[in-house]
């Protein structure tokens, strides 16, 4: 059965640091890319950062990047983000998918490779 676990959200103040961690189950986890989305309230959900299988190349929104890391451990089965420097408007569910990367873009596959997300609240 396929599974994915989100963890490391939680309340922290402007300029802090999070990190995510996302355990996949019933999945060859090393043969996909992953990604992280987010979705705050009233807003659609936004890719944030995407590594890709393999190379292990990564992908960022613009909104993040210099300030998140993306990595993975096959090993573990999980995907890790590293959020650094982190503002209010950071604020959102966080949650890791699996998917394909083709041609410059991400594709995530079915409902099932969704985790259920962790919340990250940034606020002073």
């Amino acid at each position: 059965q396929v599974q994915l676990v989100e963890s490391g959200g939680g309340l922290v103040q402007p300029g802090g640091s999070l990190r995510l961690s996302c355990s996949a189950f019933g999945f060859t986890f090393s043969n996909y890319a992953m990604s992280w989305y987010r979705q705050a309230p009233g807003k659609e959900r936004e890719l944030v950062a995407t590594i890709i299988h393999n190379a292990g190349s990564t992908n960022y929104a613009d909104s993040v990047k210099d300030r998140f890391t993306i990595s993975r451990d096959d090993s573990k089965n999980t995907v890790y983000l590293q959020m650094n420097s982190l503002k209010p408007e950071d604020t959102a569910l966080y949650y890791c998918t699996a998917g394909t990367y083709l041609t410059g873009r991400f594709y995530p596959l079915g409902h099932a490779y969704w985790g259920q997300g962790t919340q990250v609240t940034v606020s002073s």
